[in-house]
Order: structure tokens, then C-alpha cells, then sequence
């Protein structure tokens, strides 16, 4: 009964947090804003639902998955990691921003 709660709370979590993160892919003026959403709010979403597929598992008798854990990690890893290339390779080809971006003053040549 309890791990039903934990795991729609989960689902509910991760749900919102995807939702906040493709709003913001969409919504935001520049690339190096929009970047945000997806690397941010949706890779927290991820790991979220994907604790809630563990969880689920784990209690319905299928023991622990190794796979969900998998994911997790991977996900957790390679979406700083993905986010990191394209910034610099934004910096790189002189993306423009838009005025008003933060963070401008600290990029360095290359």
C-alpha cells in the first residue's frame, strides 16, 4: 500500500519535472538558455520515474532490476556531460546569444 503512494509520488515528480524541462526547450529565447531543460529538469524527471520503476519492481515481487539502475547512472553521467559539448561547441562556431545572457563576461577564446 505505502510503495503504491511512493511510487505514484515518484511518477508525479518526474511527470512535472519532464513537463517544466520541454516547456522550457521551448520556451526560452537562446540556445544557451534552452539548454537548461533538458539537462536540468528533464534528467531529474528521468532518474525520478526510473527510481519509481525500481521501486514498483522491487515490490511486486520481481526483486531489484538491475536495469533501471543501469539507466539511472547513465543518465545521471552523460546528460552533464552532453550539455557540457554543446556549450562548447556553441562557444566554439561564436553562437550569439541574446542580450541579457548571463555569463557572457566569463567565456573564454579559444
Amino acid at each position: 500500500m505505502i510503495s503504491e503512494w511512493v511510487v505514484s509520488i515518484l511518477l508525479l515528480f518526474g511527470g512535472t519535472f519532464i513537463l517544466i524541462g520541454s516547456i522550457g526547450l521551448v520556451k526560452l529565447p537562446d540556445f544557451f538558455m534552452r539548454l537548461h531543460g533538458p539537462t536540468k529538469a528533464t534528467t531529474l524527471g528521468m532518474a525520478s520515474m526510473l527510481i519509481a520503476a525500481m521501486v514498483y519492481f522491487a515490490n511486486s515481487g520481481h526483486g531489484l532490476s538491475v536495469k533501471e539502475i543501469l539507466i539511472t547512472i547513465f543518465l545521471l553521467i552523460t546528460a552533464p556531460i552532453s550539455g557540457y559539448m554543446l556549450i562548447k561547441s556553441a562557444i566554439h562556431h561564436k553562437l550569439k546569444a541574446k542580450e541579457g545572457t548571463k555569463g557572457l563576461d566569463n567565456v573564454e577564446d579559444d
